[in-house]
């Protein structure tokens, strides 16, 4: 069974966790030895299929012509929903439990139903992708169009409240009255704001090669999550999940949009069964936009009420959310302040407003990212209103526990990241009166915003082995998006068993391994090293066994109370033996063990979140409105960092993430006929190296012994949380015109710019 196994060339030891190591699967990727899911060789030659979209938002498909398109040479198959396999039923809109919204049945070409614009409507295959692509041009379509639901604004005042948010958390939490606070307090703020639909667009587009032996299918593909995309294909077609192999050794991003099976899977699978030949299947980048979720458009009220020195009186923050028809998704956006900011009156609440198009699905921190811009925006103007320096105000509502679950916190350090920041960034030469700072034709401004990520782990298991030549194997079928996941396995696996960096070996995304969490919610990393950590312990015990008690051990029965794994021997007393000698002896075959991480007690008794501050400082050309950014900062405390520099890199990639969603991140919907207008990156416009030129991340030293063994708490998303707020409050005290809605774009600026 060929994987793909990565090791490191570095014979580094000792204290390998928490060191800035270059990433053990680098060379493979910069050589172009890493194989991504499309580019795998198949043991045939594979088919090419391309995907037809239809052009309607909603309705049915009253007819389609396939002749032209099946003499095509070179074509082999067209699949539409009149000759699909059958596939299982997809079912109502919410699933009765959350699991099952990662696992459930997701038919394609199942019916002549329309549900949202450029929904697959056929299939073509061919033995090349050009002819495939250019055969799916020649088949013409007959729709019924229905009446589609596209306008967010104009469905408002149908927004109905949702049975649970995002992950299983609660659609509303209320505390006190916040009406009543709003009513007595000298101090209010009532404000509404805007973010925008935005979509994922990792580097690799999704794809997947699917083969057929006998009655076991093998999909080669990008997933964030292989036991998710193994249940939910399985669940599709039908089958048995233990003829369903998923394997997924390196992705080009996911972001969030590579957690449930998409359509070029299903399709691909479904051709290569007809053909009995492998089938490759990748959207196009244009059709990513509508078949590879997105971050839905959100309405943010938020009501904050104060006394005249700055103490919270109420917090209140309702969303109002777009979903899908077809299938609901409630971002937890408004649960992002449930633990941030004390106020003895509270309110978060959920509502969405139906429209016609594909589920929207989880983006870079979902619900932190589009929440804390509401919510640090909201905190910038009542420090405003107040006369307080934000930092302050932040400072002043602290809370001792937190606000919602009244337990302590398990670390934080949200006030040593906003001080250590501003001593860093040079806060204290921030403009104190908006617009009044200019560098020519440029308006200078700093602002500044808190971040909040809260910290989960997930389900996993892994194996480790020792084999007789000393060789340590982590084995996994966790996923690499792109992060470091190899790196800081074999940087856990090392240190726990004494041995080099480049004694270890890291296997990953493969479905025959054991299961993790897979890469998602930021857990990918803490789950996972969590459980190579007992593994690693486990197999220590059994080494330890072994060489006490086998008559062939040169440790034979020595007291091993003493014994310490070190310089890749182990060591008991004055005797000292290499470990590829001792398990050559005792086990020639290896010895393994495995190791879990599941969520304790202390995930109920403390509430566990990292925290961060950023800072940002903008300039605004007062003769075309437009916006840039000069630089930023960011000053994270997130538990051990296990690898600073991959950690560094998470950070700054989040940061620009929020850059973008400030500046120029936007999905327009056409109002009229459901598509995604701008659905390229000609038009979708993401920051580029002169969109970003200086950012910088550093973290505070933090160890947080309730979240896990190592103290480690989750990276991944951390950065994009509150960056976009700190770019538009740094706009507000650049200009003082204060835009509520997300991006940024000089055509909201220029009206309130002074002429001089």
């Amino acid at each position: 069974m060929n994987r793909h196994i990565v090791q490191s060339s570095a014979s580094i030891d000792g204290d390998i966790i928490g060191r800035p190591l270059d990433r053990i699967d680098g060379v493979l990727k910069v050589r172009g030895l890493a194989t991504y899911g499309y580019e795998h060789r198949a043991a045939s030659r594979p088919a090419y299929g391309f995907i037809l979209g239809a052009t309607i938002g909603r309705g049915r498909l009253a007819d389609i012509d396939t002749l032209a398109a099946e003499r095509t040479p070179g074509v082999l198959l067209v699949l539409t929903h009149r000759n699909a396999p059958e596939q299982a039923v997809f079912g109502e809109p919410t699933t009765p439990e959350v699991p099952q919204v990662f696992t459930r049945a997701r038919p394609v070409l199942a019916s002549d139903a329309i549900r949202f614009h450029d929904e697959p409507v056929a299939l073509v295959v061919a033995e090349t992708f050009e002819e495939a692509r250019y055969a799916a041009n020649l088949i013409t379509c007959r729709y019924e169009q229905a009446k589609g639901t596209f306008d967010f604004e104009a469905g408002l005042a149908d927004a109905y409240r949702p049975a649970r948010a995002n992950a299983g958390l609660a659609t509303d939490s209320i505390i006190g009255d916040v009406d009543a606070a709003m009513n007595a307090a000298p101090v209010t703020l009532d404000q509404t704001y805007e973010t925008a639909f935005a979509s994922h667009n990792p580097l690799e587009p999704h794809a997947a090669m699917a083969a057929w032996d006998g009655d076991t299918l093998t999909v080669h593909t990008a997933t964030q999550t292989l036991a998710n995309i193994r249940a939910g294909l399985a669940a599709t077609l039908r089958l048995p999940l233990d003829k369903v192999r998923i394997v997924s050794p390196f992705i080009g991003g996911g972001f969030g949009s590579k957690l449930i099976v998409h359509a070029e899977t299903v399709l691909a699978a479904l051709a290569a069964r007809k053909l009995g030949r492998p089938v490759k299947v990748a959207l196009t980048r244009q059709q990513m936009f509508a078949n590879a979720g997105h971050r839905p458009a959100i309405q943010h009220r938020m009501r904050l009420a104060a006394t005249r020195d700055g103490r919270l009186t109420a917090f209140s923050h309702d969303v109002i959310e777009t979903t899908a028809r077809c299938e609901e998704f409630a971002e937890q956006t408004a649960a992002t302040g449930r633990s941030l900011y004390a106020a003895p009156n509270r309110r978060t609440t959920h509502r969405l407003v139906r429209l016609d198009t594909n589920r929207g699905e989880w983006m870079r921190a979902p619900g932190e990212a589009p929440g804390l811009f509401a919510i640090e925006c909201a905190m910038d103007e009542l420090a405003e209103a107040l006369g307080l320096d934000p930092i302050e105000l932040r400072i002043r509502n602290e809370p001792e526990r937190d606000p919602e679950r009244n337990v302590p916190f398990s670390t934080r350090n949200l006030i040593a990241c906003m001080r250590e920041g501003a001593g860093r960034f040079g806060w204290d030469e921030r403009p104190r009166q908006p617009g009044s700072r200019r560098e020519g034709r440029k308006l200078i401004g700093y602002g500044m915003a808190a971040a909040t990520r809260a910290n989960y782990l997930g389900p996993t298991t892994v194996r480790v082995t020792i084999d007789a030549q000393g060789q340590i194997i982590v084995q996994t079928d966790m996923t690499d998006i792109g992060t470091g996941t190899y790196t800081i396995l074999a940087q856990v696996a090392a240190e726990r068993l004494g041995v080099s960096l480049a004694s270890v070996r890291v296997e990953l995304g493969d479905s025959t391994l054991p299961r993790s969490a897979g890469s998602g919610g930021s857990w990918g990393a803490t789950s996972t090293c969590t459980a190579t950590h007992h593994a690693c312990l486990a197999l220590r015990e059994k080494i330890l066994a072994a060489a006490r008690e086998h008559e062939r051990s040169p440790l034979h029965g020595a007291n091993i109370a003493e014994a310490r794994f070190a310089r890749a021997a182990l060591s008991i007393g004055s005797q000292s033996h290499p470990l590829r000698e001792i398990i050559a002896a005792v086990a020639p075959e290896g010895i393994s063990a495995e190791g879990n991480a599941a969520r304790g007690e202390t995930y109920q008794s403390f509430s566990q979140h990292s925290h961060g501050a950023h800072f940002a400082e903008v300039s605004v050309d007062l003769d075309t409105g437009e916006p840039r950014l000069r630089r930023m900062l960011g000053v994270f405390a997130a538990g051990r960092i296990l690898n600073p520099k991959t950690a560094r890199s998470q950070m700054i990639g989040g940061m620009i993430w929020g850059v973008g969603a400030a500046l120029t991140e936007e999905t327009v919907l056409d109002p009229r006929h459901g598509h995604f207008v701008n659905h390229d990156l000609g038009d979708y416009h993401l920051p580029a190296h002169a969109d970003t030129p200086d950012v910088d991340a550093v973290f505070l030293d933090e160890h947080d012994d309730k979240a896990n063994p190592l103290g480690a708490k989750g990276v991944g998303e951390l950065g994009n949380c509150g960056a976009n707020a700190a770019i538009a409050n740094a706009i507000y005290n650049a200009t003082g015109v204060r835009v509520r809605s997300l991006p940024i774009t000089l055509d909201k600026l220029l009206p309130g710019l002074p002429i001089a």
